[in-house]
């Protein structure tokens, strides 16, 4: 049996609603990151502010890590999210040869878990 994933994703959270059959899970994975903020400033300034990118970076990739092991098995997968996270997942599943997977990615705004669970029968359940 198919299985189909929505994947809602921020670098915050992921929210992941699995369809096989007539059954849905939702899953969510938090990134335990902190904000990731950008400062302008001089050269002083440049080697803090690089130790940050850096860890914020290693976090990321482990939150992706963990979001692709989540979705590793599906058939089709349906990614939505408001921002920059969206294609930085599409671009970790591609490395991973799963990116043939993506059937579609959507900018959403934030949605509860029932509405994306909604949104992603829609699209694979015509």
């Amino acid at each position: 049996m198919a299985s189909y994933v929505g994947l809602w994703i921020d670098h915050r959270e992921a929210v992941i609603v699995s369809l096989t059959g007539e059954v849905d899970k939702t899953m969510r994975v938090i990134s335990d990151m902190e904000k990731h903020v950008r400062f302008s400033g001089g050269a002083q300034k440049a080697s803090s502010e690089d130790r940050r990118d850096r860890r914020f970076e290693g976090h990321l990739n482990e939150y992706y890590d963990k979001v692709v092991s989540c979705i590793r098995n599906a058939d089709s997968i349906l990614i939505l999210g408001p921002g920059e996270a969206k294609g930085e997942i599409k671009t970790r599943l591609d490395g991973e040869s799963l990116g043939g997977l993506v059937v579609g990615i959507e900018t959403v705004d934030k949605m509860t878990d029932r509405q994306i669970a909604a949104k992603v029968r829609r699209h694979f359940i015509h």
